[in-house]
């Protein structure tokens, strides 16, 4: 099962959560709202300032995936979304897709108070 960390106080993450779990294969997840509940994130040793600050997925094999890569993971078994994932792979999007992530996830941090307040809080 592909463990999946969000952040449920952001709508904007909450809204592509609940699209992802109604086409997503039934048992093949197990969605975990971090920021209501860090507790999971303890286990495998992630700060819930990281994880609110990126999304972070685990796969079946047990690695961490984070940000782009956590969303290339999800996306593989979705479909319709396969081949955003597949395209994102490719050297030169995957670069792009990295940087507009981490300026968007910042920005969305920076702005979010349930964020703010979660910073070294672990």
């Amino acid at each position: 099962m592909i463990t999946v960390f969000f952040d449920g106080k952001c709508g904007l993450c909450s809204r592509e959560i609940r699209h992802y779990q109604t086409v997503a294969p039934r048992g093949y997840f197990n969605w975990v709202d971090i920021a209501s509940d860090p507790e999971p994130l303890r286990a495998i040793g992630i700060s819930q300032e990281a994880a609110l600050m990126r999304l972070h997925v685990q796969s079946v094999d047990g690695v961490i995936h984070i940000g782009v890569d956590a969303f290339r993971t999800i996306w593989a078994t979705l479909p319709r979304w396969r081949v955003l994932g597949l395209v994102i792979g490719f050297p030169g999007c995957y670069s792009i897709a990295v940087r507009l992530y981490d300026w968007f996830a910042k920005r969305r941090f920076e702005r979010l108070d349930h964020c703010q307040a979660a910073i070294g809080s672990d």
